[in-house]
């Protein structure tokens, strides 16, 4: 009888070891995935933290693009005599220089009034271009660009316009025109004939006969400029 009275007891004792077992198991799953669960929020947080730094980092850059045609803007309109009427586009820093300005009507030998215009146009241009060291390497080319009207054959046209843009790259690089940033320009600059490609064709326009300084952006080191730029 001592035997069956005692049976019951055993199997109390082991279906509560079973479920110690089992809880003890529940127990460490739980804090296994806790854990789990605070290392993934770190590293989310981490990640987000980045990329926020990176969102920074691009905001200033674009700040830093969009104020550049601003400034060029300003530094002509500050320092340049007023008989000079060039076209700036606030977007994109182009600058328009009316071919009357520079050469006479079909050629392209540089007026005085030209030269003297130059003198004072590519030193102010040239400044507002290298001001920023960290734009300076970000700047691929500095583009002189020749355009004429739709007028004439387009084979002339596209002469005539590479050699006026040629023309005024010439006397940039001359010994009357003096600048600081003169070995930076040249290093950059590309002169472009483009013709009647972006003339009016269905009439002789006088705005289309134009010469053309753009810059462009190398977008090759992205990565390396916004390491850079410091927030």
């Amino acid at each position: 009888m001592n035997v069956f009275e005692y049976q019951p007891e055993i199997v109390d004792e082991e279906d509560s070891g079973v479920w110690l077992s089992i809880s003890d198991l529940m127990s460490g799953l739980l804090m296994f995935f806790a854990l789990l669960f605070i290392v993934v929020q770190v590293q989310l947080q981490q990640e987000i933290r980045k990329a926020q730094e990176l969102q920074r980092k691009v905001d200033k850059y674009e700040q830093l693009i969009s104020a550049l045609p601003i400034a060029l803007q300003n530094a002509l309109e500050e320092k340049l005599s007023n008989e000079y009427q060039v076209e700036v586009d606030r977007k994109t820093g182009e600058v328009k220089i009316g071919d009357r300005l520079l050469f006479d009507e079909g050629s392209a030998i540089l007026k005085s009034e030209g030269k003297q215009f130059l003198k004072q146009f590519i030193p102010i241009y040239s400044q507002v271009i290298f001001s920023d060291a960290i734009l300076t390497d970000y700047v691929s080319r500095i583009i002189i660009e020749g355009h004429t009207s739709s007028s004439g054959s387009d084979t002339a046209n596209m002469e005539l316009s590479l050699r006026r843009a040629l023309s005024v790259s010439n006397y940039i690089f001359s010994e009357e025109v003096d600048f600081s940033t003169k070995n930076q320009f040249k290093q950059k600059l590309l002169a472009s004939g483009r013709g009647e490609i972006d003339a009016d064709q269905s009439k002789d326009n006088s705005s289309d006969r134009r010469v053309v300084f753009r810059f462009q952006f190398s977008h090759e080191n992205f990565s390396e400029l916004l390491d850079q730029i410091d927030i």
